[in-house]
C-alpha cells in the first residue's frame, strides 16, 4: 500500500487490489478547504487519473465530517484567486477524471463539500450524514456546479428550497431522491464504498470507462442527442474490434450461459 503521512491535508493511499483513497484530512476544521488544499485535491485526482493501476477511487473525509466547504478565513484568497484554472480546479479534475468516483460521505457535506459530493459518481452516506447549501446565507455565488447539478438529481423544487432556504438535506431523503446510492451505520462508510467499488472492478474495465462517459456526457444534453452519442460510440467500440475480441466475447458469453440458465423473456 502506498500512502503519503498523516500530517498531510490531502491525503492518497494506492491499494493494490485498484482502489486509490482520497482524504481530506483536516478533522479538526470539519475538513473546510484551504486554497492550497483546492489545489492539492486537483492534482490528486488529475494524477490517479492517469495512473493505469488504479481503477476506482473513493473520496472520503477524515474525522466526523465529510467537507465543510471552503474556509471562510482565507476567503479572499480563495475567491480571488486563479480559480479559473481548470488544472487547479478540483471539480474539473473530478469531472475529467475516467474513472469512477465513489464518494463516502461520513458526514457533513456543505457548500463546497456539497459541490464535491455531486461532483462524485456514486455516494455512500453515513446514517445522520447531510447535504447543506449556504451560498445564499452566507452571500457565496456558486461556481462548482451546484445551481445547476442538483436540480437535475432531485428536481427543481426540492433543489430551490435546499439552496435558497439553505435547508439542509438529509442522507435519508437525499437516498429516497436518487442522489445517494447507500446509507449505511457510520463506520461502515468505507466498507460499503469499498464493496462497491470491488463489484465495478469485475467487470471490463475498459467498458467501464466508456460506460462512465457515455452516461455523464449524454447527461448534459437532450434525450435525442444523448441517444446519437450512444449510437455513434457504439459503432465506434464494435468497429474497432478485432476477430479475436469478438471470439472472446462470444466464449465469455458462453461459460456465464453454462453456469445459469437462460432467462426467459
Amino acid at each position: 500500500m502506498e500512502g503519503s503521512s498523516s500530517d498531510k491535508l490531502i491525503v492518497v493511499t494506492r491499494e493494490p487490489d485498484g482502489i486509490a483513497t482520497v482524504t481530506i484530512n483536516r478533522p479538526k476544521s470539519l475538513n473546510s478547504l484551504t486554497r492550497p488544499m483546492m489545489v492539492d485535491l486537483a492534482k490528486a485526482f488529475k494524477a490517479l487519473a492517469k495512473d493505469n493501476s488504479v481503477r476506482v477511487i473513493i473520496l472520503s473525509g477524515a474525522g466526523r465530517a465529510f467537507c465543510s466547504g471552503v474556509d471562510l478565513t482565507a476567503a479572499q484568497d480563495v475567491f480571488k484567486g486563479d480559480v479559473k484554472d481548470p488544472e487547479t480546479d478540483p471539480v474539473v479534475q473530478m469531472e475529467q477524471c475516467p474513472k469512477p468516483i465513489i464518494g463516502a460521505i461520513n458526514g457533513l457535506a456543505i457548500t463546497a463539500g456539497f459541490e464535491i459530493a455531486l461532483a462524485c459518481d456514486m455516494l455512500v452516506a453515513a446514517k445522520g450524514a447531510t447535504f447543506v447549501d449556504t451560498h445564499a446565507r452566507f452571500g457565496i455565488f456558486p461556481s462548482w456546479g451546484l445551481s445547476q447539478k442538483l436540480a437535475r438529481f432531485i428536481g427543481p423544487n426540492k433543489a430551490r428550497e435546499v439552496s435558497l432556504a439553505a435547508m439542509p438535506l438529509s442522507a435519508e431523503e437525499a437516498e429516497k431522491l436518487g442522489f445517494v446510492n447507500y446509507v449505511v451505520d457510520r463506520n461502515e462508510v468505507l466498507n460499503k464504498a469499498r464493496q462497491l467499488a470491488g463489484a465495478i472492478m469485475k467487470n471490463s474495465q475498459d467498458l467501464v470507462l466508456r460506460y462512465k462517459s457515455v452516461i455523464n456526457d449524454g447527461y448534459k444534453l437532450d434525450l435525442r442527442q444523448g441517444l446519437a452519442i450512444e449510437k455513434e460510440r457504439g459503432h465506434e467500440y464494435y468497429d474497432g474490434m478485432t476477430p479475436e475480441q469478438f471470439k472472446k466475447m462470444q466464449e465469455f458469453i458462453a461459460r456465464r450461459s453454462s453456469k445459469k440458465p437462460s432467462s426467459k423473456l
